[in-house]
């Protein structure tokens, strides 16, 4: 019947209402029942509890009172106006808040808006300024709704005294209004200033007076307002005639009598002034008295007045003349050592054009000779070979008769005449810039030394010298061809500087990364001064017997390290011997794939039993390489071009056992197409050897890819008979294979 939730006041009455209706009940009743007895207990009961909470109401009504008074007490002790408005409404504030502006100060009331109360302040007498629009703030103040955030303004009211009212959000609900007087703040502030400026017009009066240049203000009537003492002395002239009030046109007057000013910039007054008011400010250069110069600069005032500003620049003046003459004098000097450079300089440059000219022929000579025996490198080295060949053929023949020593004589010749026509195509290969000059790969040195060996191991017996080669089986980076004619260079020159008896060993030494190949000799040596100049063309060492080569050897070595980045070296002592070493990087053998190289000795003592199929398309080099074939028992079928070779093959029947190819034949054909057709023909692969003095990696590639081991011309004798048997063996060997596994 009693909400708990009603007000205590609504729950005393109702409980008044049951305890009447309760007790008329009872008294209707003749006897008093247990259950009126406890419905009249309850009731009373409630009546205690309502007593007790009616108690408690006053008690709170009573607190909040004296917390009201006690904060309004608080508020009016404060020396800063304050006000809180709660959801835009003023609900208290205290006195000097109100008192502010006193005809508005009776309707500043609880209830009354921020807005509202805005506009009371912005249409109040007593408001003499604000450093901003009230709108404004106002407008600040509703953009910042978080609790905290801050809004201010300075206030003027009448007797020169300021205020600066702040406004802060404490919630969403309530803004506080905060009014601190800072009338002493601003009049100190206001004090500073003024003495700041006082102190200013003293500084700026004592730097006026203190400048180098002179300097004195006008009117717009033209007359002296103020100068400093540098103007004075300047111009000379006594301190009455730039008292203030002056007129300009008296001093002017005062300086001509005195003879300080020429007439001619009397004239120019009146034309100053026009370009003055015209510009704004002038500068000009004049005479003062009779031997001084000085600069005026002229600014307009913004009253219509004007600033002169004098500088004394007579010294200046002076030494611009003096440096005038100096210059005028050195610039005389200049033209005549100008003339006699320019005369130098013609003959000179007829001088340097003589020798352009000789260059330029000299390298056109240099460049043809380089292009020549690149070009003919091909038609010199046929002949060599078919002569080789040749030389060969009649050794075989002339063995066992009185023409044996004429014959080996005649090697020996051929064989110098060989290595010189070597070294010279080697220069020139080397000096031609041609990418494929060199072309670095993974090398074997194991092949390479034993190929040495095998065909330096005749001659180093016949001078009876001891040629010792320790194997290496590691592999670098370099090119075949030149690493080994750079080895055998080597070798040759230190069998051929080592007296009978001595020793030659060619052997490795593992440095980290890096291999030197190292040649040692007990040789006649080389001298520290000829050290240095062994590896230049034609250059030989002092203690070199007269007839022992040209001097080309080391060249060679020296060029082709340097294109294949190889380090070479020399130690040499005279009369001990020398060691000459080439040092390079190593691959790693798991990761390399060397260059093939074949057999290299000749190990082979036997007839050659097979059928050779020789393409040749020069005349000698087929003859010579038939007769040598022949002569140690081969059957030849010798043909100049890829249709002679097929129909050679079309009349046997059979494939030939093996092929000997020319690279280059005549037009386009090739021996890698005369033997790609004779496979293709007889449907079987025919073992085959390329032999040309093409040395480009691109022909070494096309014979690798189609399984033809390349020689180059003239081709060692000694290593290719062992290659014949070798590529007949593996070819039998192979064909074995198949029939067993058929």
């Amino acid at each position: 019947m009693i909400d708990p939730d009603d007000p205590p006041l609504v729950q005393v009455e109702k409980q008044a209402k049951i305890i009447d209706a309760l007790i008329r009940r009872a008294s209707r009743q003749k006897d008093v029942g247990p259950s009126a007895y406890r419905a009249f207990q309850s009731a009373i009961d409630l009546q205690q509890k309502v007593a007790a909470q009616t108690i408690e109401l006053e008690s709170a009504r009573s607190e909040r009172e004296r917390t009201r008074k006690t904060l309004a007490e608080a508020l009016a002790s404060m020396e800063e106006g304050l006000a809180l408005f709660s959801d835009g409404a003023l609900n208290i504030c205290n006195d000097l808040f109100i008192g502010l502006l006193p005809d508005v100060s009776d309707r500043i009331v609880p209830g009354l808006t921020l807005e509202q109360y805005f506009q009371l302040m912005a249409g109040s007498k007593y408001l003499v300024s604000t450093d901003r629009k009230l709108s404004k703030f106002s407008r600040a103040l509703e953009s910042r709704q978080a609790a905290g955030a801050v809004v201010s303004v300075i206030v003027e009211v009448p007797r020169d005294r300021w205020y600066q009212l702040s406004a802060q959000r404490t919630s969403h609900e309530n803004t506080v209004l905060l009014l601190t007087e800072i009338t002493a703040l601003v009049r100190h502030n206001r004090r500073e200033k003024e003495h700041l400026i006082d102190r200013q017009s003293d500084y700026l009066q004592a730097v006026f007076q203190n400048m180098t240049a002179g300097v004195c203000t006008f009117s717009a009537a033209g007359e002296v307002r103020m100068h400093n003492g540098r103007f004075r002395d300047i111009l000379g002239v006594p301190l009455a005639m730039v008292q203030p009030g002056t007129p300009l046109q008296d001093l002017l007057d005062f300086m001509r009598t005195r003879g300080l000013i020429d007439d001619a910039a009397l004239a120019r007054k009146d034309a100053w002034r026009a370009e003055l008011a015209r510009k704004g400010a002038l500068t000009a250069r004049v005479s003062h008295g009779v031997d001084r110069v000085l600069d005026v600069q002229i600014n307009a005032l913004p009253d219509d007045g004007f600033i002169v500003e004098l500088k004394d620049v007579t010294l200046e003046t002076r030494s611009t003349e003096i440096l005038e003459n100096r210059v005028a004098e050195r610039t005389a000097e200049l033209t005549r050592a100008n003339a006699s450079l320019t005369k130098q300089y013609e003959e000179k440059a007829r001088v340097e054009e003589e020798l352009r000219v000789a260059k330029e022929r000299a390298e056109a000579a240099v460049s043809s000779k380089t292009r020549f025996l690149a070009a003919a490198s091909h038609d010199l080295l046929q002949p060599i070979n078919a002569a080789k060949l040749l030389i060969s053929s009649l050794q075989e023949t002339t063995r066992e008769t009185r023409f044996r020593p004429l014959v080996e004589r005649l090697q020996g010749a051929f064989s110098s005449a060989e290595y010189l026509l070597h070294s010279l195509l080697d220069i020139s290969r080397l000096e031609s810039a041609d990418p494929d000059t060199v072309t670095v790969t993974d090398v074997s040195l194991e092949g390479l030394m034993r190929g040495v060996r095998a065909d330096q191991a005749l001659v180093a017996a016949q001078k009876d010298v001891r040629l010792d080669v320790v194997p290496c089986s590691l592999v670098v980076r370099s090119d075949p061809v030149y690493l080994l004619r750079s080895i055998q260079n080597l070798v040759v020159n230190a069998i051929q500087y080592t007296d009978p008896g001595g020793r030659v060993l060619l052997g490795c030494r593992r440095r980290g990364a890096r291999v030197a190949l190292e040649v040692w000799d007990t040789g006649i040596g080389i001298s520290a001064k000829d050290q240095l100049r062994i590896f230049d063309e034609f250059t030989r060492a002092e203690n070199v017997p007269i007839g022992s080569g040209v001097g080309l050897g080391l060249s060679v070595v020296d060029r082709a390290c340097r294109l294949l980045d190889h380090d070479l070296t020399v130690r040499s002592k005279p009369g001990t011997g020398s060691v000459f070493s080439i040092e390079m990087d190593v691959v790693d053998r798991t990761l390399a794939n060397p260059v093939p190289f074949g057999p290299v000795e000749d190990t082979f003592d036997g007839a050659l039993d097979c059928i050779a199929l020789v393409i040749e398309n020069d005349a000698d080099v087929l003859y010579g390489a038939t007769q040598w074939l022949e002569l140690r028992g081969a059957s030849v079928l010798p043909a100049r071009s890829t249709a002679e070779a097929l129909t050679h093959v079309a009349d046997l029947g059979m494939p030939p056992d093996i092929i000997l190819a020319d690279y280059q034949l005549d037009g386009t054909d090739t021996g890698v197409q005369a033997t790609q057709d004779i496979r293709a023909a007889t449907e079987s692969h025919v073992p085959a050897i390329l032999i040309t003095a093409d040395r480009s990696e691109s022909v070494r590639r096309r014979g690798m890819l189609n399984d033809m081991s390349v020689l180059t011309k003239p081709a060692e004798l000694s290593r290719l008979l062992p290659l014949i048997d070798w590529k007949l063996r593996s070819a039998r060997s192979d064909a074995d294979t198949d029939k067993s596994r058929r």
